[in-house]
């Protein structure tokens, strides 16, 4: 078996996404992800990385019922990815500003409680961190290279701005923890086309 059969989706796809291009800026918590530097100044993020960890988090989803997941994301390119997400797999979604409270205060109209989330940019959700720690919530993270990862129990290196970035992570995720869930086949794929992400 090749490393080429190991990937989720074929590797074109990949970079066709953008998936692997990284920022200019860099943190030490994403070190282990990067590939290599180009001389343009960006990080290229080593692709079997995104797409084992895209695996991980898919079979760490898997242990959770649809209802127990929220993904969250407040930066506009993703928040179709994120509601296409939650349709396929009837998870939660928090699209746009997270508002404080939602997993901390039973009092709020709009309190949830998810087991785990996934959040889209530690920085821009970084309140939906704040309180996913406050009440012991897993989280997975989208990770770019100059994001910190302090709090993120999963980290899933990837180009966090995209919008086709965004749309092949969160297709892949469904597809995936739909597969591990043994709602489709293990070769299936979605009803919803990738491009509806």
């Amino acid at each position: 078996m090749t490393e080429e059969d190991d990937l989720l989706v074929p590797l074109e796809k990949y970079l066709q996404s953008g998936i692997h291009i990284g920022a200019k800026f860099k943190t030490g918590f994403m070190l282990p992800y990067i590939y290599k530097i180009r001389p343009d100044g960006l990080c290229v993020l080593n692709v079997s990385k995104i797409n084992e960890r895209l695996g991980l988090a898919a079979k760490m989803l898997a242990k959770y019922n649809p209802e127990e997941i929220m993904v969250i994301c407040r930066r506009d390119n993703g928040h179709k990815a994120v509601k296409s997400f939650a349709k396929t797999t009837e998870a939660h979604a928090v699209s746009g500003r997270y508002l404080p409270g939602i997993l901390t205060n039973a009092h709020y109209e709009r309190y949830m409680e998810p087991k785990i989330i996934v959040i889209s940019d530690p920085w821009l959700d970084r309140q939906a961190v704040k309180d996913a720690v406050t009440v012991g919530i897993p989280i997975i993270g989208l990770c770019d290279t100059n994001n910190t990862t302090d709090n993120i129990d999963l980290v899933i290196p990837c180009n966090n701005k995209g919008n086709k970035s965004l749309s092949l992570i969160y297709y892949v995720l469904a597809r995936n923890y739909l597969r591990e869930r043994g709602t489709i086949q293990k070769t299936a794929e979605l009803d919803i086309p990738l491009k509806d992400f």
